[in-house]
């Protein structure tokens, strides 16, 4: 069954659905070494990575196994990233929270503001219990996100992947519905 990728707003940002015309940004992303450092795939060296990415997001959305959107800063429209939320299953009632942003908006707060309207809209409209992500254990600046939204650290995955030729451990993070705290004021 689709997933309608939403669009959702907070003080600072746009959470939409992505279109053609962000490849460019998608692509400045994901080429930047340093913003990849942590990832499980390194940095794109081809434009056309861009559009693979573009068609997973709408196929996820048409699978309805998540959604993917674009966060477009308020102020000037500037894209700065994307939030996630992947392997939704409603029979169980959970997925998986994952986010990207530029090295440019990192310090700022976006990713804290982005996670919490998406699960927001994770808990409120999809009725999710639970909420996962996985940071790392070397980015401490994520893993500090998923604590300001509320995430719990679960666990730790003992060399459960391999960074840029580095064997790397994750943290496993978890959100319960009845753990929620959405931000006052918002």
């Amino acid at each position: 069954m689709p997933l309608t990728t939403p669009t959702l707003r907070t003080a600072r940002l746009r959470l939409r659905p992505f279109t053609a015309a962000d490849a460019d940004g998608l692509f400045a992303l994901h080429s930047n070494a340093e913003v990849m450092r942590y990832w499980d795939s390194p940095a794109w060296t081809e434009q056309a990575r861009a559009e693979r990415f573009l068609t997973m997001c709408r196929t996820m959305a048409d699978e309805g196994s998540g959604v993917r959107l674009a966060l477009d800063r308020a102020s000037d429209g500037a894209f700065v990233g994307w939030c996630t939320l992947a392997r939704w299953n409603p029979e169980y009632r959970s997925a998986s929270l994952g986010y990207c942003l530029d090295k440019t908006a990192w310090g700022h707060g976006y990713a804290t503001e982005a996670a919490h309207a998406v699960l927001r809209w994770a808990f409120d409209t999809l009725d999710l219990n639970r909420v996962q992500a996985e940071a790392d254990t070397r980015n401490l600046a994520s893993a500090r996100v998923l604590e300001k939204v509320g995430f719990v650290r679960e666990g730790t995955l003992r060399e459960e992947c391999v960074v840029n030729g580095e064997v790397s451990d994750t943290w496993v993070f978890g959100l319960l519905r009845r753990e929620w705290q959405p931000p006052t004021g918002a």
